[in-house]
């Protein structure tokens, strides 16, 4: 069981990682389960997630990428749905129908390219497709999410009725209008509308001379809004009839609601998948961005990343238009534990934080940016003690907090464990604090444990060169400018450059002199030892990168001659077999001469063709031997071809052969498996079937099953749980 605390999630800052990944999402939900992303809790969870999220981000080169996986949230409709009596409402009905719709796009999808995506297929096979709901659903609402006319026979006849009763309002108005119009009792706007209603503005003066309903006046009074009587009734009829088309429409939509209550769980596994889709994809989307791959994970004990960057300062670095310096870290049974030391501002930290950081990252299904040839294990448990851990709260100075957190590491380091602790040791006296953060190293050692730390001191640096599993290395600098290089140098310690660094900030060369008085002779010359070897190889480096740049320059032009030379020796070939085919149409065309003049001279035309045709046989005997040799060398370069593909397809084959196995042991152990034993109040469902229902009774093997809308009577050798009742 993987377990990695998260006091070392926040050490490494994966939560930023986190959060960075979930501003890639498009969901609400998906957003949610993004800033909560955890290592997986074992390997083969791990290595299905890194597959999950590799498939992904493959797909962009396939020619049918993978359909969109956006939606909007159906919580509030999933409450609702939880409580009895309740209706939902007409976009409630919309978003369930769309939902159900992607959910179906994504299963059909895998479905057809299963072999393309085994792990994002996988991670649909638990979900049914099923088209009743969005069919149900769609048959009585349109994709703009308004009521259709034909959602009931009655609905129908209303709207229909609105419809024409709204047409003879509108034609009772028009007529009231022009008469009174006529008669000059309107005003000159004519008609205005009061409370949504077209009235006739009448002069006041004739008001009483227009029949209907008086709706209002205007605020000098000199204008009367009336409504012509004829339209009074008419409204008064088409209120009636929007108020039977009201009741119609929640009859329909408590209707529809009942139908989608028993898919309720369903539409919760319907947007935990869509939601973990949406962080699947913000995974590959982050890959991208950081230029993420997925390494060799294996189950050895082996961490080997070659050119590692650290996420965060690669991006931060990109903004700014900053170079990002990547490394390569090997740590393997005959070294697992290394001793990185060296001035500081070097880099030691973000080395130490980059191993972190990825192999989180790793283990919780991210793609990470290393080169392809890097290899990784998973560790149980990663142990970090990294920056200031001062407690306020607990009043513990930095020393002390640090002392607790070794000895919480001295109690769960084993030899799955990864420790990661920046200035091993600081904070106390350097020689009585060197000796025990030495003990601590043993204790580390002895238990197997794999771990990179940082320190200045030398008794830690002396260790690490005396025990055979465990290794010292340096973060690089400049010698003449005291510069870091940000290169991890491994198989030596590195010096502090106290007093060289000193002088380079502008100390005065009196005081540092002054210091170095202050310091044992035999200190002063161990670290200058260390710093002048770091020089050596310094220099030393610099000759092998220019030496190996010559040496790639060389391969580079060897190749280059190579295929000069097999372009020129082609050409040499071609001319060849131009000047033999030359050399033979001479021969020919002399043999043809030869026979012309003999038979120029004698006219003996038997001994013309007898000739002839000698000379034709010959060069028919000499065109078959070319063609058995071509026939020849094609067969053995067919046979080669095929031996070749044959040694391609094998482990290919083989492997199929293994994960056929696999399912059919998964599918025995599945038939062995003893069936669960229903009680009333279970949800379930017929085997091979859709629909869940609930168990009301059960009595001689049978059991009565309610689906909300009936109830069946089915036998309990047909039935499979869906949930347990709730006790």
């Amino acid at each position: 069981m993987i377990k990695i605390s998260s006091r070392s999630l926040d050490d490494l800052e994966f939560p930023v990682v986190c959060e960075q990944v979930s501003e890639l999402c498009i969901t609400g939900q998906g957003k949610e389960k993004a800033l909560s992303i955890q290592p997986y809790p074992n390997y083969n969870r791990t290595v299905f997630g890194l597959n999950q999220t590799n498939e992904y981000f493959n797909s962009k080169t396939q020619d049918q990428p993978i359909p969109n996986h956006g939606f909007d949230s159906i919580q509030p409709e999933i409450k609702l749905l939880g409580i009895e009596g309740s209706v939902l409402e007409i976009g409630g009905f919309r978003k369930i129908s769309a939902i159900t719709e992607t959910v179906n796009t994504h299963l059909k999808y895998f479905k057809k390219y299963q072999e393309a995506y085994p792990a994002l297929s996988e991670t649909v096979a638990h979900i049914d497709f099923d088209h009743s709901l969005t069919d149900k659903i769609d048959a009585v609402i349109d994709r703009f999410g308004e009521m259709k006319d034909n959602a009931s026979p009655l609905l129908q006849d209303l709207r229909r009725s609105i419809n024409s009763v709204r047409g003879k309002i509108n034609t009772s108005f028009n007529s009231a209008l022009s008469t009174y119009q006529s008669y000059g009792y309107l005003d000159e706007i004519k008609e205005s509308v009061v409370e949504n209603v077209r009235v006739l503005a009448v002069k006041a003066m004739y008001r009483r001379k227009v029949k209907g309903g008086i709706m209002g006046n205007s605020k000098t009074g000199s204008i009367v809004y009336i409504q012509p009587e004829t339209t009074f009734r008419y409204t008064r009829e088409l209120n009636n009839l929007e108020y039977e088309e009201k009741e119609e429409v929640k009859r329909i939509l408590k209707e529809l609601t009942e139908f989608t209550r028993p898919y309720r769980e369903i539409l919760i596994e319907y947007q935990d998948l869509l939601s973990d889709m949406d962080v699947i994809a913000a995974k590959s989307k982050y890959a991208e961005k950081i230029n993420g791959i997925l390494p060799k994970v294996t189950k050895n004990r082996e961490l080997h990343l070659k050119d590692a960057y650290h996420p965060l300062l690669y991006l931060n670095n990109k903004k700014k238009g900053e170079k990002t310096f990547p490394q390569s870290i090997e740590l393997m049974p005959d070294n697992r534990i290394m001793v990185i030391s060296g001035p500081n501002a070097g880099g030691k930290s973000i080395t130490l934080k980059t191993v972190g950081l990825l192999q989180v990252m790793l283990q919780s299904g991210l793609l990470i940016p290393v080169h392809e040839y890097s290899r990784m294990c998973l560790f149980k448990k990663i142990l970090t003690d990294i920056g200031d851990n001062q407690s306020i709260e607990n009043h513990l100075s930095t020393y002390s907090y640090r002392l607790k957190n070794m000895n919480y590491f001295l109690r769960k380091c084993d030899d799955k464990t990864l420790f990661l602790i920046d200035e091993f040791g600081t904070g106390s006296d350097p020689e009585l604090g060197g000796a025990l953060a030495e003990t601590f190293l043993e204790v580390f050692y002895e238990k197997g444990s794999y771990g990179i730390l940082t320190t200045h001191y030398a008794n830690l640096k002396k260790l690490a060169n005396e025990l055979p599993e465990m290794s010292n290395a340096n973060m690089m600098f400049d010698n003449k400018t005291l510069e870091p290089v940000y290169k991890l140098q491994v198989g030596e310690a590195g010096s502090s450059f106290t007093f060289e660094v000193a002088q380079k900030n502008g100390i005065p060369y009196s005081l540092i002199n002054r210091s170095k008085k202050k310091v044992e002779k035999g200190k002063i010359r161990f670290d200058r030892s260390i710093a002048n070897l770091q020089k050596e190889r310094s220099v030393l480096r610099k000759t092998t990168d220019s030496l190996k740049e010559k040496e790639e320059k060389a391969a580079a032009q060897k190749e280059k001659l190579e295929e000069i030379n097999t372009r020129i020796q082609q050409k040499l070939e071609n001319y060849q077999e131009l000047y033999d085919s030359n050399q033979r149409l001479i021969y020919l065309g002399q043999k043809v001469n030869d026979l012309s003049e003999k038979y120029f001279s004698n006219k003996k035309k038997k001994e013309l063709i007898g000739e002839f045709l000698k000379m034709v046989e010959i060069e028919n005997s000499k065109r078959k031997k070319e063609d058995i040799k071509k026939q020849k060398a094609k067969k053995a370069k067919e046979r080669q071809l095929k031996q070749e593909v044959q040694k391609k397809i094998q482990p290919i084959r083989e492997k199929k052969k293994e994960e056929k196995k696999k399912e059919e042991q998964i599918k025995k152990q599945e038939a062995n498996k003893p069936k669960a034993k229903l009680k009333v109040g279970d949800r379930v469902r017929l085997e091979d079937g859709k629909a869940v229902g609930s168990i009301d009774t059960i009595e001689k093997g049978k059991a009565i099953v309610n689906y909300g809308m009936f109830t069946t009577s089915v036998g309990l050798e047909q039935l499979e749980l869906v949930q347990s009742a709730k006790k």
